[in-house]
């Protein structure tokens, strides 16, 4: 999960959940920056045309059809385009990221981001959990405040899954590291109080 999508969370949830925001900048290679330039303009300007498909396509329609869905401008204003029914929070792509990265979250999920944000325990016995069926990119697997990645760190890029935050329990057994075997579900910012597990699923699930 990149940091410019956390801080569109946070934007996002102070209408649902009061949580707050952190950071938007990502610098990337100049190699990679210029390789991804082209689909940053493509994915901004399909989130802009259509914000609820893009914040949509990130959970099972089940789920995403009924819940809430917001936008987050330059300045840090939110906005809610759809007022949702069933607890959860849908935001379309970050332009920002070098890939896709549509999002949906719960109420659990809002609570294991602002507390992230505040550097301050997620609560105990929260157990959230986060869709993000277009999948998604992340400058560190291994700090939960990394900005931009490293020679040592590349860019992690996974495809769709979901995340469980908030249970130190279920992260038992899996495997964490720099370089994760993403096809396979391993454990994101292991060792830290924001550990949470990443599990791989097919498209549409």
């Amino acid at each position: 999960m990149t940091l410019s999508k956390l801080s569109v969370l946070l934007c996002a949830g102070t209408a649902v959940l009061s949580v707050g925001a952190c950071n938007k900048a990502q610098e990337m290679s100049a190699n990679a920056a210029n390789k991804s330039e082209t689909s940053e303009t493509a994915n901004s300007a399909a989130a802009s045309k259509d914000p609820v498909a893009s914040a949509e396509s990130a959970a099972p329609a089940a789920i995403a059809h009924n819940a809430s869905v917001v936008t987050v401008g330059a300045n840090g204003a939110m906005t809610e385009v759809r007022k949702g029914t069933n607890g959860w929070t849908c935001i379309p792509d970050a332009p920002d990221t070098p890939g896709p990265d549509p999002m949906c979250f719960d109420a659990n999920a809002g609570k294991w981001v602002d507390a992230w944000v505040h550097h301050k325990p997620p609560p105990a016995g929260a157990v959230g959990v986060m869709y993000m069926l277009e999948g998604g990119t992340d400058a560190s697997n291994t700090d939960p405040y990394a900005t931009k990645p490293t020679a040592e760190n590349d860019w992690i890029s996974t495809g769709p899954h979901i995340m469980i935050v908030g249970s130190k329990e279920i992260l038992g057994g899996y495997p964490s590291g720099t370089k994760p075997d993403t096809a396979a579900p391993y454990v994101m910012w292991a060792g830290t109080p924001y550990a949470h597990l990443m599990v791989p699923v097919k498209q549409g699930s």
